[in-house]
C-alpha cells in the first residue's frame, strides 16, 4: 500500500482552483482563436476577440477568467494500492476552501431554499472511481451556473434510438439560446442509468478540444451533433453565426433494456479545468 500525503493533494488542489480560473486551457485557447479567424458574421468575430483579449488580461492580471468561479468538481481515479490519511475527500475539500480564499474566487454555494451562502464553496462535488495502480489521479472543474442551468437528463424510449438522442440535444442548445454563454462545449452521457448518464455527460468535459475518440464511430457521432448545432445559428453569445460550438465530447455506458438514458451536460465557452496525479 502506498501512502499519499494529504497536505501534498490539498496544495495542488488549492493551485489547480486558482490556475484553472485564471489560465484558460490552451486547447479552449486555440479553438476561441479559430473561431476568431473563421466565424462569417462581423458582430460573432468580435465576441471572439473580446473572450481572447479577456484570457489575456486574466492571465496578466491574476483575476478570474468569468465571475462565475463556479461550483467545484472533482473526478477521482483512485488507486486500489494508494492511501489517503484521513480520506481523499478531506484532503480535496481543504484544499478546495483554500484556493477559493487566497485566489479570491467567489464562493457560491448557498441553501437550496433559505438561499444563504455556505462562505467557502463547500461542499465540493467529489467523484471517485477506484482503478489499479497505487496512484491517484485528480481532475478539477470549476461549473458556472450559467452553463448548469442549461443542462438536461432524460429517459428516452429504446425504440427513439440515435435520431431521438440527436434530436434532444439539438433542441436542448435551441432552447438553452444565448444563456449558456456560447460558443458552448457539450458532454453527452449515453446509456448507463438515470443517474450515471449525468455523471459520464460531465466528465467529458474533460476531454481536450481538439482530441478525436478513440472508437471511430463515436467520433463521427460526435462530429454529426457538432454539424447540427452549429447550423442553428445562435453564434457566439447568442449574436448570431456559425460557431454555436466548439465541441461535442460524448461517453456512452450499457444499460437496462428497456431504457436509454441521456444527459447533455452545457458548457460555457470559459472551460476552466486542470488535473494532478500523485
Amino acid at each position: 500500500m502506498r501512502e499519499i500525503n494529504p497536505a501534498d493533494i490539498s496544495a495542488a488542489v488549492a493551485r489547480m482552483c486558482v490556475s484553472a480560473n485564471t489560465l484558460l486551457p490552451e486547447d479552449v485557447r486555440k479553438k476561441l482563436e479559430e473561431g476568431y479567424q473563421n466565424e462569417t458574421t462581423e458582430a460573432g468575430r468580435e465576441i471572439f476577440r473580446q473572450l481572447i483579449e479577456n484570457a489575456d488580461l486574466s492571465f496578466e492580471t491574476k483575476l478570474p477568467l468569468c465571475q462565475d468561479c463556479g461550483m467545484a468538481v472533482f473526478y477521482v481515479e483512485m488507486g486500489e494500492e494508494a492511501h489517503v490519511a484521513g480520506g481523499i475527500n478531506k484532503a480535496i475539500t481543504e484544499g478546495m476552501i483554500a484556493g477559493y480564499k487566497d485566489g479570491f474566487l467567489r464562493k457560491s454555494l448557498c441553501h437550496p431554499l433559505t438561499r444563504k451562502n455556505t462562505g467557502d464553496n463547500t461542499p465540493a462535488v467529489i467523484h471517485v472511481d477506484h482503478v489499479p495502480g497505487d496512484r491517484v489521479k485528480v481532475s478539477y472543474m470549476a461549473k458556472g451556473g450559467g452553463s448548469e442551468n442549461m443542462s438536461r437528463v432524460t429517459m428516452l424510449s429504446p425504440s427513439q434510438g440515435w435520431e431521438g438522442i440527436k434530436k434532444f440535444v439539438v433542441q436542448r442548445v435551441v432552447e438553452a439560446g444565448p444563456n449558456p454563454c456560447p460558443p458552448i462545449i457539450l458532454g453527452i452521457g449515453i446509456g448507463g442509468s438515470f443517474e450515471l448518464a449525468p455523471k459520464i455527460a460531465k466528465k467529458a468535459l474533460l476531454r481536450k478540444l481538439d482530441d478525436t475518440h478513440p472508437d471511430p464511430v463515436i467520433a463521427a457521432l460526435e462530429a454529426e451533433l457538432l454539424e447540427a448545432v452549429n447550423t442553428l445559428g445562435i453564434g457566439p453569445m447568442g449574436l448570431g453565426g456559425s460557431y454555436t460550438c466548439l465541441g461535442v465530447k460524448i461517453a456512452m455506458a450499457p444499460c437496462h433494456i428497456a431504457s436509454l438514458p441521456l444527459a447533455v451536460n452545457v458548457q460555457c465557452h470559459s472551460a476552466r479545468h486542470e488535473e494532478a496525479e500523485f
